[in-house]
């Protein structure tokens, strides 16, 4: 296997913002609003569906505590939680990761339909 960039990443203390036993998270580095945080396992994990039990309710545990880190020094005015899994899905980095990213009133011009805008031509309803 190549190596895996978000492997690499567990070793860089200076940018892991929280970390628990079983993932980590750190900003995204090219966010799509302030605030953007990505988590990710400690184990090299190909996508959510391939995660045990644990490493699910740790990601789910440190998406808690940055949305309040977020909503402090942000004060979004929503949040989008989205993942990849497999290249079809929009998947770029084969490591299991979740992205928090926070939204503010005005930043596309008609959010509704949030995350359906996958697919552009079903996003409104």
């Amino acid at each position: 296997m190549k190596e895996c960039l978000f492997c690499s990443w567990k070793d860089e203390k200076e940018k892991i913002i929280l970390e628990n036993e079983y993932a980590f998270a750190r900003f995204d580095e090219f966010p799509v609003n302030k605030g953007h945080v990505l988590f990710m396992t400690k184990r090299h994990v190909k996508d959510f569906f391939g995660t045990t039990l644990e490493e699910k309710n740790a990601i789910f545990e440190l998406i808690e505590k940055a949305k309040v880190m977020i909503d402090e020094k942000y004060k979004p005015d929503g949040y989008n939680i989205g993942m990849n899994c497999a290249e079809a899905a929009g998947q770029s980095v084969m490591h299991v990761h979740v992205h928090l990213i926070p939204r503010y009133k005005g930043d596309v011009a008609n959010p509704r339909g949030g995350v359906r805008g996958v697919v552009p031509k079903n996003q409104n309803y």
